[in-house]
């Protein structure tokens, strides 16, 4: 699981390969879900709400830069 204070301190672009990195992980997942190999299921729920966390952090910071 992903802090949010720690993910405020990251730039953008970091933000952005931290996205891509949780989707290839995610992708893993479902694949090893399909497969039957998944022995955490709840894997998954973790880790698409990780992506929105930093995805939430990435409109926070843009929203932010435009009232700056």
């Amino acid at each position: 699981m992903l802090k949010v204070t720690e993910l405020k301190e990251l730039s953008a672009e970091e933000l952005n390969e931290k996205v891509n990195v949780l989707k290839k992980g995610l992708m893993q997942l479902r694949f090893q879900h399909k497969t039957g190999k998944l022995e955490r299921h709840s894997a998954l729920k973790e880790a698409k709400r990780d992506i929105a966390r930093v995805k939430t952090v990435i409109t926070e910071k843009k929203k932010g830069e435009k009232k700056s």
